[in-house]
């Protein structure tokens, strides 16, 4: 498969469904020397932590390149674009603003204005300033409370200029990864952290949400959530079980406290030193009301009863796999969508990330990546399939806008629809980008 084909009558070509791409700071900016050291830096200086021993100082140079990146970008024929504001890039350590930092995000602001793009905006994608870290980071309530001084500063400056506002990216990625099993910044291993790393960043999203309120009520505001549902690995009790266990864990633990104001009941079964400390008032704080909530999908999870935790988690179970060695599963989107759909009141739904890390090749000045296009084309047949049984999903992002810093795996790994030569900085459009734009500019006749 070479091309992405949208029918006449899917539900993606009505004109107020918004396709773009998106990216992060930390991922593509590069330019450390123009901001504050983050947990991420730290990480990455402690040998052993990235795969290729790299780190994000200079990464795609997009604090040089923005312009021909806006520019890329509107040739691609989307409506919007996703991006994260580094949180140390704006906001000096004692809490003045970053002026230099400020002005570079109203750049794009202003060229995404001219480009007719729509900015959608991630306050919180991972990249923790150090000095708050040093402070206790997401286990110190206070970080919270530092999160919400900064949106103030942000939202105040921007205002409704932005589109959207998403408060955090995947909080399960820093609270689990980051704080209890220890493959991501700040690196630090324990379950008496995990679920209080959980609750501060979820104070942090409902403190910023009333802040945000206040800043730019015409400007929509919400979360990203990642989910990766959860399979039993076969039919038997146990593993049904230790699927349904992970669930919670994994994604309810996320998702019904924004919802529903109140975490998953096996809450009441965990460890005391396992659960949060939650204070008065912390559970109206955190489930403010959505205007949307932010969906990333990259594959399933399979699962089989273990004696230790109850669950663990089984390999692959075809050998359809991404260059991540992640089962390339789209029902499981489909599944998830419509099973959310029954099980919660959501506010209007956005894919802010899917895609797939590919083995991509260079040759002859070309990406024939015909794997990533595959993996976004049965995508957006689930996407298409949620929305025709009745889930309220208003726009798809690919992940990402191009290669670039792949977190644990430094740079070892692409997802870009664009590939990046690091030492040039050259960039060039593979096949799945020009499949994405013909698609987008095919819808817009």
């Amino acid at each position: 498969m070479n091309s992405l084909n949208l029918s006449k009558m899917s539900p993606l070509n009505d004109p107020s469904f918004i396709f773009g791409v998106a990216t992060s700071s930390f991922q593509i900016e590069g330019a450390r020397e123009s901001r504050q050291d983050t947990i991420w830096d730290t990480f990455c200086a402690t040998k052993g932590n990235i795969a290729d021993a790299s780190n994000g100082d200079v990464a795609c140079e997009h604090v040089k390149f923005w312009q021909q990146d806006l520019e890329m970008i509107a040739e691609l024929g989307v409506d919007a674009y996703r991006f994260s504001i580094a949180w140390a890039r704006v906001i000096n350590q004692d809490g003045s603003k970053n002026k230099a930092g400020l002005a570079f995000y109203q750049k794009l602001l202003d060229k995404l204005d001219e480009l007719n793009i729509k900015a959608f905006i991630t306050l919180y994608h991972w990249d923790l300033p150090q000095h708050l870290e040093d402070a206790g980071g997401w286990l110190n309530r206070n970080t919270a409370k530092a999160f919400a001084d900064y949106v103030d500063i942000v939202s105040k400056e921007f205002g409704e200029q932005v589109f959207s506002y998403a408060t955090l990216n995947e909080p399960w990625c820093s609270a689990y990864l980051g704080y209890e099993v220890g493959i991501h910044a700040p690196g630090l291993k324990g379950k008496q952290h995990g679920k209080q790393a959980a609750h501060n960043l979820l104070l942090a999203h409902g403190l910023a949400m009333q802040v945000l309120r206040k800043n730019a009520p015409s400007s929509k505001s919400g979360v990203v959530l990642n989910f990766s549902p959860s399979y039993a690995a076969s039919a038997k009790e146990e593993d049904i079980a230790a699927a349904k266990l992970a669930d919670e864990h994994f994604n309810q633990w996320y998702l019904r406290p924004l919802i529903e104001g109140r975490y998953p009941d096996i809450i009441k079964c965990m460890p005391q030193e396992q659960r949060p400390i939650i204070e008065a008032g912390d559970m109206s704080i955190i489930s403010q009301p959505l205007d949307f909530l932010g969906i990333n999908y990259y594959s399933r999870a399979v699962y089989q009863s273990c004696e230790q935790d109850g669950f663990k988690v089984c390999p692959p179970q075809t050998m359809n796999l991404t260059d991540m060695g992640w089962e390339v599963y789209p029902h499981g989107l489909l599944k998830l969508l419509t099973d959310l759909n029954k099980r919660y009141t959501l506010p209007d739904i956005y894919i802010t990330e899917n895609g797939a890390a590919i083995d991509d090749k260079l040759i002859d000045g070309q990406v024939v990546d015909i794997e990533r296009i595959s993996y976004l084309h049965s995508h957006l047949n689930a996407v298409e399939q949620a929305m025709t049984s009745g889930v309220k999903i208003k726009g798809y992002f690919a992940w990402s806008l191009m290669d670039n810093f792949e977190w644990a795996e430094g740079y070892k790994k692409r997802f870009g629809i664009v590939h990046v030569n690091y030492q040039t900085q050259q960039r060039t459009l593979k096949q799945s980008a020009l499949a994405y734009r013909d698609m987008l500019l095919a819808r817009n006749k």
